[in-house]
């Protein structure tokens, strides 16, 4: 009888250890751009894989995306898929592009609490690259909201005249 009550708890216990966070955790999401980190290595400059592959921040004030004010679509860095666009940028003031919106289904949201509280991350829906995170003090009279992204994680295309 001992040995039964001890095989169920063991049984018990290793089969609930085996929960839903460890399913739902970013590593494990499968994207429609998937590759391992050494080839993520192989097409990436290691500034951007910093960012968009380790979560890193870039230097405030150090994208040439921050001037940006012509027509146009800002991509992500790692897979080309579209995430802003130039009408939705405005100045923020905090050395990083910010803007109050995305392009519909071009980001997604996580959140982290590498600095010691819960922020919510957005990262890009195609290749789960990381780029920034997403605020509420941005501008009141549209979305309310701050999409400070790291201007290393995007490339801008022009709109075509």
């Amino acid at each position: 009888m001992k040995k039964f009550l001890l095989f169920t708890f063991l049984s018990t216990v290793l089969i609930s250890c085996n929960g839903n966070a460890q399913k739902n955790s970013k590593e494990t999401e499968e994207y429609e751009v998937s590759k391992t980190e050494e080839e993520w290595k192989e097409v990436l400059t290691p500034a951007e894989f910093a960012v968009l592959r380790k979560a890193e921040t870039e230097r405030p004030f150090s994208s040439e995306l921050n001037d940006i004010k012509e027509p146009g679509t800002f991509v992500c860095a790692a897979c080309g898929n579209e995430l802003y666009k130039t009408k939705h940028k405005f100045k923020s003031g905090t050395g990083w592009p910010s803007f109050d919106r995305a392009i519909e289904g071009g980001v997604a949201y996580g959140s982290d609490s590498k600095l010691g509280y819960q922020r919510d991350e957005v990262h890009c829906a195609r290749c789960g690259g990381h780029l920034g995170h997403v605020f509420n003090d941005g501008p009141s009279e549209t979305t309310g909201k701050r999409h400070c992204i790291n201007g290393i994680a995007m490339d801008f295309i022009p709109e075509k005249e």
